[in-house]
């Protein structure tokens, strides 16, 4: 804790373990939000929704969601610092977005990052309970069956790979239960173009339940093997990233309580390989 941040009465906190009495009074100085260590940069960004207390973007294939090693600047926070200088609260006594989830730096799509920590908090509620409605569209290798169902697993590291998600085993304590609802919307060349629906949102959960049964989304570098079949039409048309899109998102507003909903169209990208591919 901050020094001189905490008083427990008249007293001034100084053992961060300390046990407290039943009934003891505390009072918390929460200092002004100081600046965040990513900068602003002026990136353009499509927004799809935006008030005073959030903004939901569709974040274009290729960019980084949070500044980290190997990526400190471009990353959607930079463009977010620049882009709502003077709104931004205080989260975590930082002045920052509040980033309440991520998507992949190359799956495209939207997410929702909270300007007030009362979004914040909000926002943070549902992902944590797995009411918020998320809808990402894919094009897998193959054909799964059957075309529709629910793939579930344990969702951890690897133990070959610490870079790499993978299913463990149902014991594991090493991991998190993971549930995808899936549906076929299209056949295609040897893939298909499948709707999933999450009911939680682990990491690659998407793109590890598919490669689990043995249709690892098109173009995927880690967990994808693209077949000799695809090889040339993803070479030609250039695509090189995992083919998944966040294509909807839905929540109840953090302040207002009211269900909101919002879209974004494949990129021209995904639109190209699902032509190229079309049976």
């Amino acid at each position: 804790m901050a020094a001189g941040a905490v008083t427990i009465g008249k007293t001034v906190a100084t053992n961060p373990s300390a046990k407290m009495q039943a009934g003891a009074h505390f009072t918390i100085l929460v200092p002004p939000a100081t600046t965040a260590e990513a900068q602003p940069q002026d990136i353009p960004l499509d927004i799809a929704f935006e008030d005073q207390h959030l903004i939901v973007v569709n974040k274009p294939a290729g960019m980084v969601v949070h500044p980290a090693a190997g990526n400190q600047d471009g990353t959607l926070v930079n463009a977010l610092l620049y882009h709502c200088q003077g709104e931004l609260s205080g989260i975590g006594g930082v002045a920052r977005p509040g980033i309440v989830h991520r998507i992949d730096k190359d799956t495209s799509g939207l997410l929702v990052v909270a300007k007030s920590t009362a979004a914040h908090e909000g926002l943070a509620n549902q992902f944590a309970d797995h009411s918020i409605q998320r809808r990402y569209l894919a094009v897998c290798g193959g054909y799964p069956a059957p075309p529709s169902g629910t793939i579930e697993g344990i969702i951890g590291r690897s133990p070959g790979n610490r870079k790499k998600m993978a299913v463990l085993d149902e014991d594991s304590a090493r991991g998190k239960h993971a549930v995808t609802h899936y549906k076929t919307l299209k056949t295609l060349n040897n893939s298909s173009l499948v709707e999933c629906r999450l009911e939680t949102g682990r990491t690659h959960q998407v793109r590890v339940h598919f490669a689990s049964i043995g249709h690892a989304l098109l173009g995927d570098p880690t967990y994808g093997r693209t077949s000799t079949v695809l090889r040339p039409i993803l070479q030609r048309i250039r695509f090189v990233r995992q083919a998944l899109h966040a294509a909807s998102l839905g929540f109840d507003h953090p302040v207002t309580g009211e269900y909101v909903e919002f879209h974004a169209d494949l990129p021209d990208d995904m639109r190209e390989l699902i032509d190229e591919t079309a049976r």
